[in-house]
Parts: C-alpha cells; sequence; structure tokens
C-alpha cells in the first residue's frame, strides 16, 4: 500500500472550536448530504444520504429493502439508535466544521407526512425510495476547524526597563 501524498498538509496549525446546539442544527441545516450510522450485523454501518432537517428532526429518504428501514421497522416504540454526522471540510485548508448527531430513528409512518417528506426531499439514487426516517436528536454535538491563534510571545525582550 503506498500514500500518496500530492496534496500538502497546510503549514499552520489547527484548532477545534465546540459549536453550540443552535449552531450545530444551523450548520446541519445547510447542507443536504450527510452520513447515517447504524448497526448491522453487531457492527456499524455508514451510508451517505441526503436529508432535510424539519423542527429539530433530520429526515432521510429510504427504501424498502435497505437495512436501515428494515432495523426501524423492528424496532420497539423507541426506535433504533443512530448516529448522523454532515460536515463542511476544505480538502486543501482543512478549515470548515463537522455536526454529529445521536439519536433515535422511526419510520414515518403518517402518509400525510410521508407524501410532504416525498416532496421536500428528492432522493439522489435512481431508485425508488417509498420510506422517510426521521431521527429526533438526544445528542448533538459540532466542531468548527479554525486557523490556530498564534500566542504572543510574553515578556519579549524590548530593551525598556
Amino acid at each position: 500500500m503506498t500514500v500518496d501524498r500530492t496534496q500538502a498538509l497546510p503549514a499552520e496549525p489547527r484548532q477545534s472550536i465546540e459549536l453550540d446546539r443552535d449552531e450545530a442544527l444551523r450548520l446541519l441545516g445547510s447542507v443536504s448530504l450527510g452520513r447515517i450510522v447504524f448497526t448491522r450485523h453487531a457492527l456499524p454501518t455508514v451510508r451517505p444520504v441526503n436529508h432535510v432537517l424539519d423542527d429539530g428532526c433530520i429526515v432521510i429518504r429510504t427504501h424498502e429493502t435497505a437495512a436501515l428501514t428494515s432495523h426501524a421497522q423492528e424496532a420497539d416504540g423507541s426506535g433504533v439508535v443512530v448516529a448522523y454526522e454532515a460536515d463542511v471540510i476544505d480538502p486543501d485548508t482543512h478549515l470548515g466544521w463537522s455536526v454529529v448527531v445521536t439519536g433515535y430513528a422511526h419510520l414515518v409512518t403518517d402518509p400525510d407526512e410521508l407524501v410532504r417528506y416525498q416532496g421536500l426531499l428528492v432522493p439522489w439514487m435512481q431508485q425508488t425510495m417509498d420510506h422517510a426516517v426521521r431521527i429526533r436528536p438526544e445528542l448533538i454535538t459540532g466542531i468548527r476547524l479554525t486557523a490556530a491563534e498564534r500566542v504572543a510571545e510574553a515578556d519579549s525582550p524590548t530593551g525598556d526597563s
């Protein structure tokens, strides 16, 4: 295995700044693509999906044979635990943000809600997406990656006494 280092890492150090819940949700709502993480055969599984943020919940569309659909159908009333991550990080500067939501996923069963989400969320895969899954956040975390602030040298010699 070889490592491709054609893209040099940024010379300046980075710092991670925690986002509050409102800012994390605002950023999550500003993008339409993320990754859902759920358990399949007792192991973590990650899938890229598009989403819409609706009243503080993340909604994705899915299809009948999707693993997440069957897990959500089999779950008891509490839903199935999932994580959802979205980010915008510049590949050259490594600046940007990342938000992770952990919560419970439920199938949307109300026909009127399902029709509404089908109108709001157009699938980007060429496949029939006749189900929707709503994720109710329990934990929302986020970070903003910024250039590290330089620390001024304390007591630098100036010649003054």
